[in-house]
């Protein structure tokens, strides 16, 4: 997937550009609003700074916007709700404030792919349903889930948090973060929903999963392993590369 980054602070921007490498992305870094507006090369996503050298990154936002309809992932220290909704409205798809880690930055990007295009195009191993374990295969192409080689019955919103914990395995999510990802973007009513959903994949999926709560933060999903999990380093659901912060 390839990632035009707007950021003009470079210790963040070469940290998250590694961290991005490391993941398989490829990466176009710019440090100005003028140099993102004039970059002529095809992106799937864009991870935009607001606060930039030469113009104001809610102005590059939605001149990007107009051009088309390529991910915006607004990437911030600013912390003012204001910046925040003006950013959504503006066409940005996510927002995330600094400090950040990779691992979450990934887990918004695929959940923003997933929001606002289908898989098209992609290679066979692509296509191949995500194996978790021993027990359980996340088919994201056809947005099914199986325990055991058996179809298990999911909500819709069950299924994409599901989808959205099995992005990054072992990493702890905030409330706001699973809410904004699964929900809306611009969710900010009760969150009790999330602990229903959560309570219904923790029945249906009983063995092969565990969802912890983490008082006051958010939920870690971990997957449970066999011996020969737990001796394959292959394994997708093993220990996962550092994140850089």
């Amino acid at each position: 997937m390839r990632v035009l980054l707007v950021e003009d602070d470079e210790p963040v921007a070469e940290s998250l550009r590694r961290g991005l490498l490391r993941y398989g992305f490829e990466v176009e870094w710019v440090t100005t609003g003028g140099a993102a507006l004039g970059h002529e090369g095809p992106y799937d996503v864009v991870l935009l700074d607001l606060g930039l050298p030469d113009a104001d990154g809610l102005d590059v936002c939605k001149a990007l916007r107009g051009r088309g309809d390529v991910p915006i992932i607004v990437i911030s220290a600013r912390s003012d709700e204001t910046d925040r909704v003006v950013g959504l409205e503006l066409g940005a798809d996510d927002y995330v404030s600094k400090p950040f880690g990779v691992r979450e930055v990934i887990a918004r990007i695929r959940a923003v792919m997933r929001r606002v295009q289908p898989r098209t195009g992609a290679s066979p191993s692509e296509n191949a349903p995500d194996r978790y374990g021993a027990r359980l295969t996340v088919d994201r192409k056809a947005a099914r889930v199986r325990l055991d080689g058996a179809e298990v019955a999911l909500a819709p919103k069950e299924y994409d948090l599901l989808a959205f914990l099995t992005e990054e395995p072992g990493a702890l999510m905030s409330r706001e973060q699973i809410m904004e990802a699964v929900w809306d973007a611009n969710w900010f009513g009760p969150t009790k929903t999330l602990d229903v959903h959560v309570a219904a994949l923790r029945r249906k999926l009983a063995g092969a999963i565990t969802i912890e709560a983490v008082r006051g933060v958010g939920f870690r999903l971990e997957i449970v392993k066999d011996a020969a999990d737990a001796a394959d380093p292959t394994d997708p659901a093993g220990p996962a590369a550092p994140g850089v912060s």
